[in-house]
């Protein structure tokens, strides 16, 4: 569906966009993939690697409104992908954070609609399901935006939807390369917040490919939450350095025990289907009423009251050798 395409994918040349871009790249033959971002040394050390014909690189911020809107013009497809995403940071920083998490939501949600971009899908997180810190609560205020802009496209095409998943093995500031610089260090323990925390576990590629088959599936409104398998954070230290001890140091601020993706409160609204599931909006639509078969034909069935996916109590764990063959390249 991609096959003579724009797309335009802002915050692209954080990890998620490379993996996008080089997968649109490997499999279909797009117009044009645009890659909007603010950084101009990340866009340059992009350029080295991604060249086709089809690339363009836009200079340019969520929060520039007029120029969010002149970069989606003759776009069909808009991946949501730009956030300010440290917690730490956000909670110093909290207006920059609302800036750019929020208000440039909304200003990719106008944008799309002045140009009648074909799908939008933006990119959510654990953090926003039932938020404890200020990015989980921009995002899921960003969340919101993109369902409710559904009610706003009158006789346009342009449908908005969300994808929310957890730990991705590898990415920047997370527990595998964090805990693979101590061992490169020779670290003699390993620090563990909590004996009990547990996370989801996804490789890039399997959220962008993930994406991809939204953009298939979506009719407009929907949350996307993929079935992924969990680890506890001890047997992921133990698989990374079964030698070393490790050190009980008390759970941080703004930090989980588990990861939620599909809350409780929301499971009136939740659908099971084979490979993932969906929240239904909370509001109505005049373009659909009903989630529960989705664009491709797929049948998905209401959870039972009180059902909350979280990383905790999930069904699919993975062992050590599994973690490892997944997160080989990083260690």
């Amino acid at each position: 569906m991609f096959n003579g395409k724009s797309i335009l994918i802002t915050g692209g040349t954080g990890s998620f966009g490379k993996k996008y871009t080089e997968t649109l790249l490997r499999h279909y033959r797009p117009r044009k993939i645009i890659i909007y971002s603010r950084d101009e040394l990340k866009q340059f050390e992009m350029q080295q690697k991604y060249h086709d014909s089809c690339m363009r690189y836009f200079i340019g911020d969520v929060r520039d409104a007029e120029r969010m809107r002149e970069a989606m013009d003759g776009v069909d497809f808009v991946i949501h992908a730009a956030a300010l995403k440290q917690v730490p940071a956000a909670e110093y920083n909290p207006m920059e954070c609302i800036k750019t998490n929020v208000d440039g939501a909304q200003n990719v949600i106008k944008a799309a609609l002045a140009n009648e971009v074909d799908r939008v899908i933006a990119l959510s997180t654990d953090k926003a399901a039932n938020p404890i810190n200020l990015y989980g609560a921009t995002k899921l205020a960003s969340d919101k935006l993109f369902v409710a802009a559904n009610n706003m496209v009158g006789d346009r095409r342009t449908r908005f939807s969300v994808v929310r998943y957890g730990n991705v093995v590898g990415s920047r500031g997370s527990v595998v390369p964090f805990f693979a610089k101590l061992i490169r260090e020779g670290a003699t323990e390993l620090p563990i917040t909590h004996p009990d925390m547990t996370r989801f576990m996804i490789t890039l590629q399997q959220g962008v490919d993930f994406v991809l088959k939204n953009f298939e599936r979506m009719q407009g409104g929907e949350i996307f939450v993929p079935k992924i398998p969990s680890m506890k954070i001890t047997e992921l230290a133990r698989a990374m350095a079964p030698d070393l001890p490790q050190k009980i140091i008390g759970i941080r601020p703004g930090e989980k025990l588990h990861e939620i993706m599909c809350p409780a409160d929301d499971s009136h609204l939740t659908l099971e289907f084979g490979d993932h599931y969906v929240i239904q909006p909370t509001i109505q639509f005049a373009h659909i009423t009903d989630f529960r078969r989705n664009r491709l034909g797929e049948d998905g069935l209401p959870v039972p009251s009180g059902f909350e996916y979280n990383s905790g109590n999930n069904s699919q764990w993975l062992t050590c050798e599994e973690f490892l063959e997944m997160a080989k390249e990083f260690l």
